[in-house]
């Protein structure tokens, strides 16, 4: 059976206004279902079969969105901020008013993140429990120690004592004379700060830090810095299904 929601409740999560305003633009007779105005705000209505017009304009809906986006330097990882742009600020034709970002990069880091309005991914995604991966490409300042990959996979106690979980470096230029370094890293957690302050225990610096992937999802490299487009069926299924198999490693 289709679930049915309140008509203002529709309009309400397409951010069309709120229930007031709604109530007041269906007492004027802007609001249509199936080609007839419709007074009552409250009328239940099918969101697959019926067909909503707000001043002649077909209102979709979408319970679920999901962007990727290749988060731009300057931009917070936030819904909302009364100095910077945020992430979800640039996802111009979102259907939904409820989206958020599904984890964080500090606002000087580029590169993958999700965008969407679906909380059970998001917490299969973000649960230390999950152990997902996240890999990110770094340069960064400073001489690397000869003993930094087993470090890095033993665990590295940050400056306040906390222990972080292995991660998997693989150095893809060493330096010389003062050069920055290269290197990829993959990490299974997100504390604040995390590949910065992993770095800093090594003695190094991070100078320019960009997320490559996170779980099944990977950075789409047609998208410019500040570009996204929706994932794709198949992307969506991954994720999910990425999800589900962490739960029954879990349980077993």
């Amino acid at each position: 059976m289709a679930k049915e929601i309140r008509l203002d409740k529709y309009l309400g999560e397409m951010g069309q206004g709120t229930r007031s305003q709604i109530k007041e633009m269906a007492r004027k007779g802007r609001i249509y279902v199936d080609g007839q105005p419709e007074k009552k705000p409250e009328r239940k209505i099918d969101p697959a079969h019926n067909q909503v017009e707000l001043d002649g304009r077909i209102i979709a809906y979408a319970e679920y969105e999901y962007y990727i986006l290749n988060k731009p330097q300057g931009v917070v990882s936030a819904t909302e901020d009364s100095r910077y742009e945020t992430v979800v600020g640039l996802i111009l034709d979102r259907k939904r008013d409820d989206l958020f970002p599904v984890g964080r990069l500090d606002i000087d880091t580029e590169g993958l993140l999700l965008i969407t309005n679906d909380g059970d991914l998001a917490h299969q995604l973000l649960s230390p429990k999950k152990h997902v991966d996240k890999v990110y490409f770094a340069r960064v300042e400073g001489e690397l120690p000869s003993d930094a990959k087993e470090r890095m996979k033993e665990g590295l106690e940050l400056s306040d004592g906390t222990i972080t979980l292995p991660a998997d470096l693989e150095i893809l230029n060493q330096g010389q004379n003062g050069a920055l370094s290269e290197i990829r890293l993959t990490i299974r957690e997100g504390k604040f700060h995390q590949v910065k302050r992993m770095f800093e225990v090594l003695g190094c610096s991070v100078v320019y830090l960009k997320r490559l992937s996170m779980g099944s999802l990977t950075l789409d490299e047609t998208l410019k810095p500040g570009q996204y487009r929706p994932l794709t069926e198949e992307e969506i299924l991954r994720l999910k299904s990425h999800g589900k198999e962490r739960k029954a490693e879990d349980v077993g």
